[in-house]
């Protein structure tokens, strides 16, 4: 028996194209799973394109969609040709995950920091705005375009000798807000994702014992998260029904952010 539907909204992002940049391991590629079972055409961008191509061949070999490209977000010609390449590849695009990112730490008389600078602020940060442009004009022509930049919750506060991160980081959070404003009334929604204490590569160096520690001390479910809940946040933003949210900064930190005690 059929079911009519009362809500009119749709929440599906079957059919839809999505690039997502450093998508070759961590919450990246679990970004590029989810979006791939979700029926999205995924467009897999990483540096290194040997994970690339193995995220992409087995969302194919599980029976969806998705081709991987070669992508040093440091490179405007290469983020130029990657964004042409999926429209020539799918015939459109419809979201942009900015999400390839790097940590680099230094005290601020490092005699090495402004290197770290440089780089930290070049791929997390001015990299999205590199990606954003490249896209613009193709996100105009879809009914639902959107942009989701992953920041993280140092971009609300900050660690000692993590300046070049913690800039990046806040700045993703003022760009996010400010493209929300400049591209709205074109329909082309831009949010936020911070992550919190995420179970990554990034974060493979920490013992699992400190991890316990540290998430026991500062989150309010007493855990770290996985890659796959931080995707699911992005997957939300980008749905046809999610057209009235934008500017949003969303935590996905387990309560970090909330917890006094």
């Amino acid at each position: 028996m059929s079911v009519q539907r009362l809500s009119t909204l749709n929440r599906s992002v079957e059919g839809r194209v999505t690039l997502i940049t450093g998508a070759g391991s961590g919450m990246g590629r679990a970004t590029a799973y989810l979006f791939a079972d979700e029926g999205a055409y995924v467009a897999v961008t990483d540096v290194d394109h040997t994970a690339a191509e193995e995220v992409a061949g087995e969302i194919v070999q599980a029976g969806a969609t998705a081709r991987a490209w070669a992508l040093d977000v440091t490179d405007p010609n290469q983020v130029n040709e990657v964004v042409e390449g999926t429209v020539g590849h799918f015939g459109r695009l419809d979201h942009v995950i900015n999400n390839a990112g790097l940590a680099r730490f230094a005290a601020i008389d490092d005699p090495h920091y402004e290197e770290q600078w440089t780089i930290s602020l070049d791929v997390l940060l001015t990299a999205h705005t590199r990606t954003v442009r490249a896209a613009l004009a193709h996100l105009r022509s879809s009914d639902a375009a959107r942009i989701v930049n992953i920041s993280s919750t140092e971009g609300w506060g900050a660690t000692k000798y993590a300046s070049p991160y913690t800039a990046a980081k806040h700045g993703v959070i003022g760009l996010t807000k400010s493209l929300a404003v400049e591209l709205g009334r074109g329909g082309i929604t831009v949010n936020c994702v911070c992550p919190g204490p995420i179970d990554t590569a990034m974060t493979a160096a920490v013992s699992q014992a400190d991890k316990e520690t540290f998430a026991k001390r500062r989150t309010a479910v007493g855990r770290y998260g996985t890659a796959e809940e931080v995707a699911h946040a992005v997957l939300n933003f980008c749905l046809p029904a999610s057209q009235y949210m934008t500017g949003a900064v969303l935590p996905v930190d387990g309560g970090l952010l909330v917890k006094n005690t």
